[in-house]
């Protein structure tokens, strides 16, 4: 009797361990990433700025994920259509597609599908080669050449993460749109003037920019996120591969997470 009472209560504790040890390391990581912060802060004040490093890191996190971005936001604008579409006909709602699909893609869709790419791709690629130098101990050979690996490693792949993910996320805007467009004319047999002309006159200025505001802290979070991961890489390279795994959820977590606080506040910001 007394064994199968103590059941429920070793199961309970074990529970209540689990989620105050998970709570921990998240405080753990927050910790960690504020001090990241403070460190890049500091070596952002210091000259010159390495802007080969970030122009080099540009082409490795931009133009190499161009092709990723626009498949996906392409392909997310042609099945919102055709689910708007195939949804709305029911009701004789078919004429609003256009205007549901490019708001939803501007706002919402592209920024938030478009980072979630980067955040596997770019996020991955990020922790890993930081871990990668960090587990073969070049980062310490840069600190023994009295060189701040902040300044040379982090801060150019911050940077870089910056600029070209709203430019990413403005391309994969125009061909999400395009996507759905075809769709529209080809399966729901729309006027393509029509739905031009829905489009442009319900996307405004503050969709864009709720948007593009959206992308700078999604690309924030995941820089900053596979940076501290990749220079806090612990056990080899077994710790490499887990530091990538890490980097890629907890930013794409991020990113979940921070739309909803970010929707609000852009609302609150241009809605009133």
């Amino acid at each position: 009797m007394n064994t199968e009472a103590e059941i429920p209560v070793n199961f309970g504790r074990k529970v209540i361990i689990s989620i105050g040890q998970r709570i921990l390391d998240a405080a753990f990581v927050l910790g960690g990433i504020g001090i990241l912060l403070r460190y890049v802060y500091r070596d952002l004040r210091r000259k010159p700025l390495h802007l080969y490093l970030v122009v080099e890191q540009l082409y490795f996190i931009g133009v190499k994920s161009l092709s990723l971005v626009l498949i996906t936001a392409m392909s997310t604008g042609m099945v919102m259509a055709l689910q708007f579409g195939f949804g709305l006909a029911k009701f004789g709602g078919k004429l609003y597609v256009p205007k549901l699909v490019a708001l939803s893609m501007v706002r919402e869709m592209a920024p938030v599908f478009c980072c979630l790419m980067l955040a596997a791709r770019v996020g991955a690629g990020i922790a890993s080669e930081i871990g990668s130098m960090k587990v073969t101990q070049q980062i310490d050979a840069i600190r023994a050449l009295g060189t701040s690996p902040i300044e040379r490693i982090v801060i150019p792949r911050i940077l870089a993460c910056l600029i070209a993910a709203p430019l990413l996320v403005a391309l994969g805007n125009a061909f999400g749109i395009l996507g759905s467009l075809a769709v529209e004319v080809w399966e729901l047999g729309l006027d393509p003037m029509f739905c031009l002309e829905k489009m442009f006159t319900t996307i405004q200025v503050k969709d864009y920019l709720t948007g593009i505001g959206k992308t700078l802290f999604f690309a924030f979070f995941i820089s900053v996120t596979s940076c501290y991961f990749g220079m806090n890489v612990r056990g080899g390279t077994q710790g490499v591969g887990t530091a990538t795994t890490r980097a890629v959820v907890v930013s794409s977590v991020m990113i979940l997470i921070g739309d909803f606080f970010l929707t609000k506040a852009f609302f609150f910001m241009f809605e009133r």
